[in-house]
């Protein structure tokens, strides 16, 4: 768990969980399930996020934002399955390519081989053609 949430949990552990075990984290009204029809209403998000200047923020733009500062980290694909509850490497891979920026630093070498094609001496590694098998 990142350290930089420890103290907003803790604080809401504090103010919003019973202290039983199997108390539920985020509680409905009256103690119970937090139904999905009353989200919005409970939690007041369609004001909180107009207020952060967040308008049209979805709830679960936070997991594609938690999975996106995943990806980042340079998280191998197992390890992002396994952090986003997925069993197949689709979601995982959309993730990783969409951070990875790896098509655009790929296009710039190949970029400066081809460029540099002329540079080279006669026999120059530029210019070299690599047959393949």
């Amino acid at each position: 768990m990142p350290q930089a949430i420890v103290s907003a949990l803790r604080e809401h552990l504090a103010t919003y969980v019973q202290d039983e075990p199997g108390a539920l984290l985020f509680p409905g009204a009256k103690g119970g399930l937090l139904r999905r029809s009353g989200f919005n209403t409970r939690t007041r998000w369609v004001d909180v996020v107009k207020e952060m200047g967040l308008p049209g923020l979805h709830f679960h733009d936070l997991r594609h934002t938690g999975n996106m500062l995943a990806a980042e980290s340079g998280a191998g694909l197992k390890d992002l399955m396994a952090r986003m509850g997925h069993d197949n490497v689709r979601a995982a891979m959309i993730y990783q390519h969409a951070v990875r920026g790896a098509d655009k630093t790929i296009t710039d070498a190949i970029d400066r081989h081809i460029s540099g094609a002329g540079d080279e001496d006669e026999g120059g590694s530029a210019a070299v053609l690599v047959p393949v098998g």
